[in-house]
């Protein structure tokens, strides 16, 4: 299978991040598609003058800005994020057409690259949602629980993460999913690590997964595991960081689901908030409140070297986010993610 070059995905996950979601502003389509061309120069940019600081950039659009932006092929199974309702929990579906994941070794160089392209977006584009990542102790997330462990590595990597022969006009490509998480940190605390442990479904201490008699069905773990008919399990690559301001009070989790369709995190969401035969949600949502929730796609990189060209005029509409009170898990088919 030749492959085009990834944006940089599955790169290590590193001390700093900056999340920029936009929408893009009427008539603003132009200004957005020169700045889309350009961002892997700013990054160069902004790079070259810190050596050392590993700046990257993964850009992605989301499936009401392809149709404005773009003529001609869009990945196969790009689309809105649909939201999803459970009996005892829900996850938001949020405006957002375009995602920056600006990652590196110090903050100045994410914030240098975050504030370059605000400046070109201004006007054309709103910034909607700024999140500042962190990395913490061992690479734990703010409950205190190790975060990451068991994402794919090598060639697993490449095959939960980035799309295949199975759409060849986006070869390299990834579907990414955000979400932004709030912890309610004094109840958290509250609880026995025991009891905090049987939540996730791993140790606090060492980061080592219960034994499947110690495992409860509605544990994170549990109901984020999926194993499709011929016995292989599912995966994504998950590039999560934790985010807080000690002013407003806010202690959080942002998730970031890279995938190689986006039937399996919608399948893990699904799980989580409306529940599997065993159990009737994630407990780890009682800790874990969703409040935002958005879909994208990132091409390779040779997608930006020659964009492909714009709607023709009059043809591009905008269209609205999903109506988040609408109820509806409205999800792709999950074929793929059983069966592939």
């Amino acid at each position: 299978m030749i492959m085009s070059e990834p944006q940089p995905i599955l790169d290590p996950l590193t001390p700093a991040a900056i999340f920029l979601v936009a929408t893009i502003d009427a008539g603003g389509e132009a200004v957005v598609r020169d700045t889309l061309a350009d961002v892997q120069g700013l990054r160069r940019s902004v790079g070259f003058r810190l050596p050392g600081a590993g700046l990257t950039c993964v850009t992605s659009i989301g499936s009401a800005a392809w149709d404005r932006l773009f003529a001609g092929p869009r990945p196969a199974e790009l689309h809105e994020f649909p939201g999803f309702v459970g009996e005892h929990h829900q996850a938001p579906a949020t405006p957002g057409d375009l995602l920056f994941h600006i990652r590196a070794q110090n903050q100045d160089a994410c914030f240098e690259l975050a504030m370059t392209i605000g400046d070109r977006l201004a006007g054309a584009a709103t910034i909607v949602d700024e999140t500042v990542g962190f990395r913490y102790f061992e690479q734990r997330d703010l409950l205190g629980f190790v975060d990451g462990t068991e994402n794919p590595e090598g060639k697993g990597a490449y095959a939960a993460a980035l799309v295949g022969d199975e759409d060849p006009d986006f070869r390299g490509g990834s579907y990414v999913i955000v979400q932004k998480y709030l912890h309610p940190m004094a109840e958290w605390r509250a609880l026995s690590v025991e009891q905090q442990e049987k939540i996730i479904g791993r140790t606090k201490l060492d980061d080592f997964e219960l034994s499947d008699a110690d495992q409860p069905a509605d544990s994170h773990v549990a109901v984020n595991t999926i194993v499709d008919a011929d016995g292989a399990e599912r995966e994504i690559l998950r590039a999560n960081m934790p985010f807080g301001s000690v002013k407003d009070g806010e202690f959080g989790t942002y998730y970031v689901a890279y995938a190689a369709t986006p039937s399996v995190p919608e399948l893990m969401l699904t799980r989580m908030f409306v529940g599997t035969e065993e159990a009737a949600y994630d407990r780890l949502l009682d800790f874990s409140v969703a409040v935002t929730g958005t879909s994208f796609f990132a091409p390779p990189l040779d997608f930006f070297d020659e964009l492909p060209p714009p709607p023709d005029a009059g043809t591009a509409e905008h269209v609205q986010p999903n109506d988040i009170g609408s109820g509806s898990l409205g999800i792709g088919t999950l074929k793929r993610s059983m069966h592939a």
